[in-house]
């Protein structure tokens, strides 16, 4: 996903000009709509992350995919292992539907196929970007990537057809690309035709250069789309207070997650309580009412400041919060 230009300092601006808040707002001065360049795969390189491991860098955005551990260990650590994604599809008495939200250069996608070669199951990839010269580029390098190599074939059909179905080992895979902007995707009809997904893989740019993936508006988009006889999943590699008040927000439950290269906590969110092993607590919450930074963007336009009222207000109200007693 594409970035927004950053302020190299952001200053104190007045709450009335990006918030209701009758606090100071940090925030990120608003610029003219971010215009995505044309891009193709000389925009991106080869770079060796700090566990000797292989990655993809993004020269326009700055940013290297997977740092510190590499693409295949983080997808595991953060998305095979933590998800239970081969139980679940294996357990699951339906297609088991996989969104892919940042698709990049694919490795947390065939990190989790790869898991799956052993699953009697039927699993479907909705994997969406803005662009798949990321992919052509890992596609290019494949020996070098690892992760690459044995899926050439379908990469090849998806990125000629935009779908492909294959067969991996015990594994029945259809995997589709939507090659379009997230945010407007995710709030057109369009959506409604694709199934709702079982896991999320959410691995967009941060917010604070991608502001547009991470608002509040979003997380409800996909809390809405989670089947409500299935306990749907989401995992990501933030674990900052403003994101995971969002995702509480949204109506998900929502815990600190496994460790990943240098973060020591991740996060995890279900719509089932049940799934959240690690759920966040009174102790949490007492720190988000203290934060500076927790409020859910509404807009995309990034900015810090603390809880709004209103949200405060909803925090303290979330089940999350009030557990039944046995």
């Amino acid at each position: 996903m594409a970035p927004e230009a950053l302020s190299p300092r952001p200053e104190p601006l007045p709450a009335r000009r990006f918030s209701p808040h009758p606090f100071p707002v940090f925030a990120i001065a608003p610029r003219p709509r971010y215009r995505r360049p044309h891009v193709t795969e000389s925009d991106y390189e080869l770079v060796q992350v700090a566990s000797g491991a292989w990655s993809v860098r993004a020269r326009i955005e700055g940013e290297t995919f997977h740092p510190v551990i590499g693409p295949q260990a983080e997808a595991e650590a953060l998305y095979v292992r933590q998800m239970q994604i081969a139980a679940r599809a294996a357990a699951a008495k339906r297609e088991f539907v996989v969104w892919d939200v940042g698709l990049g250069a694919a490795a947390n996608v065939l990190t989790v196929l790869r898991s799956l070669t052993e699953v009697p199951a039927r699993v479907r990839i909705e994997s969406f970007d803005h662009t798949a010269a990321p992919l052509k580029f890992a596609l290019t390098h494949a020996s070098e990537l690892g992760y690459v190599v044995g899926f050439e074939e379908p990469i090849r059909n998806l990125l000629a057809h935009g779908e492909t179905r294959f067969q991996h080992g015990a594994c029945e895979i259809s995997w589709r690309f939507h090659e379009a902007d997230f945010p407007t995707w995710l709030a057109s009809p369009e959506t409604t035709s694709v199934p709702g997904p079982d896991a999320i893989l959410f691995d967009a740019f941060s917010p604070a250069r991608n502001p547009a993936m991470w608002t509040l508006g979003i997380f409800r988009g996909l809390r809405r789309r989670v089947p409500q006889d299935a306990g749907g999943t989401l995992a990501t590699y933030s674990r900052s207070t403003l994101l995971r008040v969002t995702l509480l927000l949204a109506g998900f439950h929502v815990g600190a997650g496994e460790a990943t290269g240098e973060k020591e906590e991740t996060t995890f969110a279900a719509a089932d309580p049940s799934l959240v092993t690690r759920p966040l607590d009174a102790t949490w919450l007492g720190r988000a009412f203290r934060s500076t930074s927790a409020e859910p963007l509404h807009d995309p336009v990034y900015r810090q400041c603390p809880l709004s009222e209103e949200s405060r207000k909803a925090l303290e109200s979330h089940p999350q919060f009030h557990p039944v007693p046995a």
